[in-house]
């Protein structure tokens, strides 16, 4: 019999729905295996669809996308309900991602930058949108960005931003035989293109934003740049880096790291550790955004209740 899947569209930029694409003929040879039951940015399904379908009766399930709204909760409650296998596809999803950002600020700041200060759409009422407007009804917009796992159990987890030919590859054949335990538990560096050009002992004079410094196709942390791949899972075959663009971490840490930005802070620290105090308080100081660089993707996961200060 053919597997029943569903896939849900959350908080998320949608290229995790994209991403499928890039299996490219093995799509084909997928159809044969499964039947699409729940697909809104693809098909014409409804939500009452989904309502009506008995609980368990869907084999597989995949959400991508954070929980930034009422509606993304309710969605992941009721897929949870109805699916044997929930997967949190994509960074987004298991992580909160670049969105998950948002978390440093209060709702009240996010809306005044959004609607009120955003000199790209002109709002010269100063309307905010409410959930509540004549005949219409928006979903919430929750206090704080939450995970997928934050809110309901999750069997399985397909990582990237999105996740990658290779990594998309392994997961579904796993899946689809049953199985929920899949991808590799080294770092990225272990399956780097350019592991044979990483010098024995890496001396850093200062770190450089990539676009910053012309690339000698070396290791991009020996170049000063600063990349995450020591602190970032294996999996996609370094496929940023081929295309000479240092690594970001949108696979996330490995399977033992908890906290991918200390992971990576941490490595950083290593190499500076013949360096003297002022040098090295230098070189720290050249590392711009460190929130965005070293927790672009985690920051959901470091601040899962949003500013606790302005939650009172």
């Amino acid at each position: 019999m053919k597997k029943k899947i569903a896939m849900y569209w959350g908080a998320g930029c949608g290229g995790c729905d994209v991403s499928l694409l890039g299996i490219h003929e093995k799509l084909l040879d997928l159809l044969d295996d499964i039947e699409i039951v729940f697909w809104p940015c693809a098909t014409d399904f409804k939500y009452d669809d989904l309502e009506k379908m008995p609980d368990k009766s869907i084999d597989i399930a995949f959400y991508n996308g954070a929980i930034r709204t009422a509606e993304n909760e309710e969605i992941a409650k009721l897929l949870r309900k109805k699916s044997k296998i929930l997967v949190a596809y994509g960074s987004c999803a298991i992580e909160g991602c670049v969105i998950g950002l948002a978390n440093l600020y209060s709702k009240k700041e996010i809306f005044k930058t959004v609607y009120l200060e955003n000199e790209t759409t002109p709002n010269k009422e100063k309307i905010i949108p409410k959930e509540k407007s004549n005949d219409l009804k928006l979903p919430e917009f929750l206090p704080h960005l939450k995970t997928l796992d934050q809110v309901v159990k999750v069997d399985a987890f397909i990582p990237g931003c999105p996740p990658t030919k290779p990594v998309l590859e392994e997961a579904l054949e796993a899946l689809l035989q049953g199985k929920t335990k899949f991808g590799k538990e080294v770092a990225l560096c272990d399956e780097c293109p350019r592991k044979d050009t990483k010098p024995e002992k890496i001396e850093i004079e200062r770190f450089y934003r990539w676009h910053e410094k012309e690339d000698n196709g070396k290791c991009f942390l020996a170049q000063g740049i600063i990349c995450m791949g020591p602190a970032t899972r294996a999996g996609c075959k370094g496929e940023c880096i081929s295309a000479n663009i240092p690594c970001t971490g949108c696979m996330g840490p490995p399977p033992k790291v908890k906290n991918q930005g200390a992971a990576m802070i941490s490595a950083i620290a290593s190499l500076l550790r013949e360096i003297d105090e002022e040098k090295e308080k230098e070189i720290i100081e050249s590392i711009q955004d460190m929130i965005g660089t070293f927790y672009k993707y985690t920051a959901a996961k470091l601040l899962p209740k949003g500013r606790m200060k302005d939650e009172g």
